[in-house]
């Protein structure tokens, strides 16, 4: 436990020192359950939502995309059960006064031992108003999931696309839960990011989709470098499953901290349709045009949180090994979802020529490949040792060969790999197809 405790620290601490994560608000002493990504952050997120979005959704003819607005009707959030039942047993110490979820302690005060409260139930969803007016009748929610904003668009995508079953709704947006303890650094949050498809179907055939669906994700998980091994699949008990489902598969990951869920299948049947077709007086039937049948369909929901995701890869691609003789740590993030994909640098900084010639190769890589840094900040070692931690897979060295000091190596470059450190010789003009069949 204590080198799992140890683990987390070292993959927190890189990530603020490079620029991957920051707590949020950060300079007023911090905010609990909230958190900023920095620039190499935002493109690993980025890289692991555009790679999900080509995926299931652009590389697919049955998936339409959509983006719901965060607040919605308070009568969509009645219907789909979440204002009536989405909340967590909550207890509070009467010495101390903080508060617990009832599940996350032993029966004391986790901070104080002291005696704990008798357990009330506590709405995890954010409450706020719209309009000029205070009253009831405008308060809303910031939404606890992105699913509603999938199943109060079904009418609009069958009136605009008439799509045939099966087909889905994508969506990528942020949800909020008022946790009542935020733990676990990006794992529980109270501002996250999901990645969600409700996918339609005809009851008798949702069981072949659920299990293309999973296979589905078991690849992608794999393709974003999530490490197989660390995944396990639990078939959630009767007892235990939402209100909604009808199965559920959560793909769980082992983290520093256990093992817990990195996202989950379900099947939601035609609950939230049906709710949602009650509570608006909406009429959400399907029409299949081959049969002549009115029905409203089932469905099946793969949904992953992208900032679980960006810790189980954080996880998976950490390493610490020895290269040269010397202990290094460094992130093997696979060639996609690398924030940096290459790094050029110049051999020495106070050489005019050999900037200006680096300088020369970083803009026509940048062009072609997009994520391109420039680096010529320390010595050259120290610039390696600084692009693998942050998981830049190759460097790219301008020296005086380059330039034409021995003439056979004229306008060639080295280029090292991450992983291994080494070192081959590459001519300029071969650089771009090199590393876009990386990419491809």
């Amino acid at each position: 436990m204590e080198q799992n405790e140890n683990l987390m620290e070292k993959i927190v601490s890189l990530c603020k020192r490079r620029g991957f994560v920051y707590p949020g608000s950060e300079i007023y002493g911090g905010l609990a359950g909230f958190w900023d990504y920095g620039p190499l952050g935002v493109e690993l997120r980025n890289n692991i939502k555009d790679w999900w979005w080509q995926k299931f959704v652009t590389n697919r003819e049955d998936m339409y995309g959509v983006s719901a607005a965060i607040i919605m009707a308070s009568r969509a959030w009645e219907a789909s059960g979440h204002v009536a039942g989405f909340s967590d047993p909550l207890v509070e110490c009467e010495k101390c006064h903080k508060r617990f979820r009832e599940d996350q302690t032993d029966g004391v005060c986790p901070e104080c031992k002291g005696k704990l409260s008798s357990a009330r139930q506590f709405n995890m969803m954010f409450k706020t108003q719209t309009g000029a007016v205070e009253d009831s009748s405008a308060t809303v929610y910031l939404r606890p999931e992105t699913a509603q904003g999938i199943f109060v668009n079904f009418k609009n995508i069958l009136d605009s696309y008439h799509p045939k079953l099966p087909f889905g709704i994508a969506q990528i947006g942020k949800a909020f839960r008022n946790e009542i303890t935020p733990r676990d650094w990006l794992f529980r949050s109270r501002e996250f990011e999901q990645m969600e498809i409700e996918y339609f179907v005809k009851e008798e055939e949702w069981q072949d989709n659920f299990e293309n669906l999973r296979n589905e994700v078991k690849n992608y998980l794999e393709e974003v470098g999530v490490e197989t091994s660390k995944i396990s699949e639990l078939e959630v008990a009767g007892d235990d499953l939402a209100h909604y489902s009808k199965r559920t598969i959560d793909f769980e990951f082992d983290y520093p901290f256990g093992k817990k869920e990195l996202c989950g299948l379900a099947y939601r049947t035609n609950f939230d349709l049906s709710q949602h077709s009650e509570f608006s007086g909406k009429d959400l039937n399907y029409f299949d045009e081959q049969t002549g049948e009115k029905f409203i369909p089932h469905v099946i929901e793969p949904s992953l949180g992208v900032d679980r995701l960006v810790l189980a890869i954080l996880t998976s691609a950490y390493i610490e090994d020895e290269l040269g003789g010397e202990p290094r740590s460094y992130l093997k993030f696979n060639y996609k979802m690398a924030p940096i994909k290459v790094a050029v640098f110049p051999l020495l900084k106070n050489k005019p020529e050999l900037v200006e010639k680096a300088r020369e190769v970083y803009r026509t890589l940048k062009k072609e490949i997009g994520a391109v840094a420039f680096d010529d900040n320390g010595n050259i070692g120290k610039r390696y040792r600084r692009q693998d931690e942050i998981g830049t897979p190759y460097c790219v060295t301008i020296d005086f060969d380059t330039l034409g000091e021995n003439p056979d190596l004229l306008d060639t470059v080295t280029v090292r790999d991450r992983d291994t450190g080494e070192q081959q010789r590459m001519k300029t003009g071969e650089l771009v197809e090199f590393f876009k069949n990386k990419i491809s």
